[in-house]
């Protein structure tokens, strides 16, 4: 008998315009100690399967049709009351945005003891220590002390830390994980994955894995279900799916993946996407708007010079200075940027990458070092207007498009701000010609001014936050994740933008990503950091064939292997 049953599942969102079917006729079955990898597009319906399971599905959502079955239990009939016992006991979810996941006023001390005491017989001292060892086991430094804090005082990948110790801490029959590692750098990836498989093997536990990462399907999962628009279309053991795929989307999804082994050009498209391909293959930007005729003179020294940066966050206040406590987000770090490279930060969260990147836009002041952009001091007390003039030719995109974008405003105010705000287009038709104009860049259309971000898919709601950033026509990109929460297709076509984008328009990238198989084909030179350290700067094929700091060496070998 197998721990989870699905027959001929279909979910059903009705709607005002008619019955969207988000999953259609699908049957699977998960064994103890087996892990099953669920893959395929955003909106194929993978999580929409996780949250049918659990009778979690958004009203007006609705399991039309099929059944679920527990260890030979029917649970689709059960009532809210007796799915109270299945949830969190015997079946666990990891959500895909910890955030959420989470309750922000309540310390996770709090979150943990309470999950544990409603759901096993021991007293509450047993429960925190219980808490503080698990914590400890997902990788959280100083597990005692970092207990007692809020989610608001993690980083993304640490609250992802949490929300798995969560649903770890009262020994379930299955866990169904939603993307569990996708904020997640490689180290501490590789710890949650050996511990869900030791988990599989110690408990006879039961895991669906929904994941956009061939290579964490690769080295994980035991059988692979490949979804396509609500259906699933192919399933067998991993090895066999990856090596010999039968179906063309399933050939295609898997060359989508970024290659760990080595350096390719471009990305393939995926085969019978719906979705937008590269938007500029077709598209001359000769004597656009956005190509500039101006050039910025660095004196025969790099576009960017970062020397002896340092930011310390205040993290408790006190009325005497001596009773207050700080950390360190960055320490002491130098690197420069050529005109016209790519140059890669990767390292785990909390290393302080995306500190780096704020301070250089000047969302966060720097506290101490200092920061020159084509011969101009970002650190300097400078006029206000000279400050601007260079700040806008230094955009960022954000690695969460979706909390970047203002839910109460149409797309195209959302791009034209930048432009309102630097005083960049004179006629408000000239600027809504720009705003359509960058739209049709970015592979959205026109069209898409009239809409809201809640109208957008997370790779679409990407691309909007591209083209809000060449809005100012910057010369300076900063990418903070840019495609972490996206799975492989629409990954492949953001990144095929960005070289797109970059050869044309002459910009200069900082790319910042956990994702190493991705640096390595988007980056010329690559700056590891770890605890606010850079620890090692090389060129990208040179760092990945000949790491030389034993950090490095650490990342790049537990890195999943996805060699095609």
């Amino acid at each position: 008998m197998a721990l989870l049953e699905i027959k001929n599942m279909r979910v059903e969102f009705p709607g005002r315009h008619g019955t969207f079917t988000a999953v259609e006729d699908v049957s699977l079955d998960v064994n103890e100690g087996e892990i099953v990898g669920l893959v395929g597009e955003s909106g194929a319906g993978k999580s929409t399967i996780g949250n049918a399971i659990l009778k979690l599905l958004q009203a007006p959502g609705r399991l039309a049709a099929g059944e679920v079955w527990l260890k030979g239990e029917r649970i689709d009939q059960l009532s809210d009351h007796e799915m109270l016992n299945v949830r969190g006991k015997r079946i666990s979810m990891i959500f895909q945005d910890p955030m959420t996941s989470l309750n922000p006023i309540e310390t996770i001390e709090y979150q943990l003891v309470e999950t544990i005491l409603t759901h096993l017989d021991i007293s509450e001292a047993e429960a925190t220590r219980r808490a503080i060892d698990l914590l400890d086991q997902v990788g959280i430094p100083n597990p005692a002390e970092r207990i007692k804090q809020y989610p608001h005082q993690f980083s993304g990948g640490m609250r992802q830390r949490v929300v798995i110790a969560l649903a770890l801490s009262v020994e379930p029959e299955l866990i169904i994980a939603d993307e569990p590692t996708t904020a997640l750098d490689v180290t501490i990836q590789a710890q949650i994955l050996d511990l869900i498989k030791e988990l599989c093997r110690s408990r006879n536990l039961g895991v669906i894995l929904v994941t956009h990462d061939m290579g964490v399907i690769a080295e994980t999962a035991d059988r692979v279900a490949v979804m396509l628009r609500g259906k699933l279309i192919e399933l067998g053991p991993t090895q066999q799916v990856i090596n010999a795929p039968q179906e063309l989307y399933t050939q295609s999804l898997i060359a989508a993946v970024p290659p760990s082994n080595k350096k390719i050009d471009r990305f393939p498209k995926v085969a019978t996407e719906d979705s937008e391909g590269s938007a500029l293959q077709n598209f001359d930007l000769s004597g656009h708007w956005l190509v500039r005729g101006d050039t910025y003179s660095t004196g025969g020294k790099s576009l960017l010079e970062v020397k002896g940066l340092k930011k310390r966050f205040q993290v408790t206040n006190a009325i005497l200075a001596r009773n207050r406590t700080y950390i360190d987000a960055i320490n002491d770090i130098s690197f420069d940027v050529q005109a016209g490279e790519t140059f890669g930060l990767v390292g785990e969260s909390g290393s302080g990458k995306s500190t780096v990147a704020r301070v250089i836009t000047g969302i966060y002041p720097a506290t101490g070092g200092t920061m020159r952009f084509a011969e101009h001091d970002l650190t300097s007390a400078e006029s206000r207007a000279e400050k601007q003039k260079v700040r806008r030719d230094i955009q960022m995109i954000f690695q969460d498009p979706y909390s970047s974008l203002n839910g109460r405003m149409r797309i195209g105010s959302i791009v034209a701000e930048p432009i309102v705000v630097n005083k960049l287009a004179g006629s408000t038709e000239e600027r809504k010609e720009v705003v359509a104009d960058l739209l049709e860049l970015v592979g959205l259309g026109k069209d898409a001014a009239r809409k809201y971000p809640h109208e957008f898919s997370g790779g679409q709601r990407q691309r909007i936050s591209i083209a809000r950033a060449l809005a100012t026509r910057p010369r300076f990109l900063i990418c903070d994740e840019p495609t972490s929460a996206l799975d492989v297709s629409i990954q492949a076509q953001i990144l095929n933008l960005l070289k797109d984008l970059q050869d044309q328009l002459k910009l200069t990238l900082l790319f910042i990503s956990h994702d190493l198989p991705v640096i390595r084909q988007m980056c010329d030179r690559v700056g590891v950091m770890r605890h606010g350290d850079l620890v090692e700067v090389a060129e990208t094929e040179m760092l990945f064939e000949t790491p030389q700091h034993s950090y490095t060496q650490a990342l790049i070998g537990e890195m999943p292997k996805f060699a095609k």
